[in-house]
């Protein structure tokens, strides 16, 4: 089986979305299966400096970049869109990650004139909250572009099952199939010691520090997470916030700003985005995760935590129901955010405990082994014109 994956961009700025599609790219090909990927070189304001138009072999499957041009998201490709064109023939099954974006429009239509079978993942910007951002650009876009490509398309590919549920009412005819994102247990059986932390922002040394692992970005709820955070710092005076993520799109002053009107600035340190050894010794230094969000598809950094074994107070908007016996899911309000982190803190042992449900929870069900091998019973479906198995 041959599978090409299409998505706009792989920069690090772009955070989980990026790093759960290599991810997904790498847990195929492991399976045996023939992976290529595409994408541009976009990296928020700047690009990659990777070479172009050529296949880099990376273990596992391929990866081709090509340059791009274009304001905002759009990352119009005019080479990808020939490529596209050429070669989607040379594939079994195309699968598209993101809409809103150009990139991937000529990998719907190219498959919809030669007749191959692709699969869309809008990786949660379908949800609600994410159509009304910005609305008034998206209306006309979906209407006469996305939607028509989701009609189309052999099957789109929620990440939770709240996701797909929300997605009901734009009746779409594809089937709607639930595959999550995953970790790699490699990754959090061991946890390295935090003092590399420690000495990188030595500010947080012997401090209850709280972790917020994400973009700077105006869906991520930080707005909510100040409010929450005042409360909690004024019965706690020892807790520190970490806000560890990149600015992509030069939210960063705002958010410092939701902190400073609530007065708690002083007691928050602003990382910019972690990786390897840095991430993982920031996440075995914290106490307690928070990710406050108005909305996600199904966020790589809330599985990290939930590995990582540590009390996790999420939002509703984070789309992950099945959490709730592993970890705090409260409604997307200020003060049950700041209630939730306050248990973890007043009750150590009891949050103890959720962590461990939570890490035990993450390594049954949410690896890219088993997400893999269900993904592959999904396109072998489509490929031999089966019923799509039920799935999660």
């Amino acid at each position: 089986m041959k599978i090409l994956i299409v998505i706009p961009a792989l920069g690090s700025v772009y955070g989980g979305p990026s790093k759960s599609v290599v991810e997904l790219a790498q847990a195929l090909g492991s399976l045996n299966i023939n992976v290529d990927l595409v994408t541009t070189n976009a990296n928020g304001a700047t690009k990659l400096e990777v070479p172009l138009q050529t296949w880099i072999t990376e273990k596992y499957y391929r990866i081709q970049y090509f340059p791009y041009w274009g304001p905002g998201d759009y990352k119009i490709s005019f080479c990808l869109t020939q490529w596209l064109f050429c070669h989607v023939t040379d594939y079994d099954l195309v699968h598209t990650n993101a809409i809103f974006s150009y990139a991937v429009l000529p990998a719907y239509w190219a498959c919809q004139q030669q007749r191959v079978p692709y699969v869309i993942a809008p990786r949660g910007m379908l949800e609600p909250w994410a159509l009304s951002y910005k609305a008034w650009k998206k209306r006309f876009y979906y209407t006469f572009l996305e939607k028509p490509a989701l009609q189309h398309a052999s099957a789109v590919q929620m990440l939770a099952s709240t996701e797909a549920e929300r997605t009901k009412p734009l009746n779409l005819n594809a089937p709607l199939i639930i595959v999550p994102n995953g970790i790699h247990i490699q990754d959090f059986e061991f946890l390295v010691e935090p003092e590399l932390f420690y000495q990188k922002f030595p500010a947080t040394r012997n401090k209850t520090l709280i972790l917020f692992l994400g973009r700077v970005d105006p869906k991520k709820g930080l707005d909510l997470l100040a409010v929450a955070f005042a409360k909690v710092h004024a019965q706690f005076s020892q807790t520190h916030l970490i806000v560890a993520g990149p600015d992509n799109i030069g939210f960063l002053p705002t958010a410092q700003g939701y902190f400073t009107q609530s007065g708690c600035l002083n007691a928050v340190t602003f990382t910019g985005m972690l990786t390897g050894s840095l991430k993982y010794a920031a996440l075995a230094a914290v106490t307690v995760y928070v990710a406050p969000s108005y909305s996600e598809g199904f966020s790589m950094s809330v599985l990290e935590g939930m590995a990582s074994g540590l009390p996790c107070v999420i939002t509703s908007g984070c789309n992950f129901p099945e959490a709730a016996e592993a970890a705090y899911v409260v409604n997307i309000d200020a003060d049950e955010i700041a209630d939730a982190l306050i248990q973890c803190l007043k009750h150590p042992q009891r949050a103890k405990a959720i962590g461990d449900r939570a890490r035990q929870l993450i390594f049954e069900k949410y690896t890219w082994d088993r997400i893999a091998s269900t993904l592959i019973e999904v396109y072998t479906a489509i490929l031999k014109k089966q019923s799509i198995p039920a799935l999660y």
